[in-house]
């Protein structure tokens, strides 16, 4: 019976810090990589669109048209 309880003990989250580095090691690498996904998708959702079509009135230009 003591043996068994060994055998659980060893694969408990707490008892055992090996597998539980391990663990701990692929959250953090799934963490950071779907947070410079998110970050990088984000980017690409809001790039440059291009030079907006802006009218500028005659009056302000270099050699100003006045009516």
């Amino acid at each position: 019976m003591a043996h068994e309880v060994e055998e659980i003990q060893d694969k408990e989250f707490g008892k055992n810090w090996v597998t539980s580095s391990r663990f701990l090691f692929y959250v953090t690498v799934f963490t950071f990589l779907a947070f410079v996904g998110g970050c990088s998708y984000s980017v690409y959702k809001s790039q440059y669109q291009g030079k907006p079509k802006v009218e500028i009135p005659t009056s302000t230009q270099y050699t100003p048209v006045y009516k």
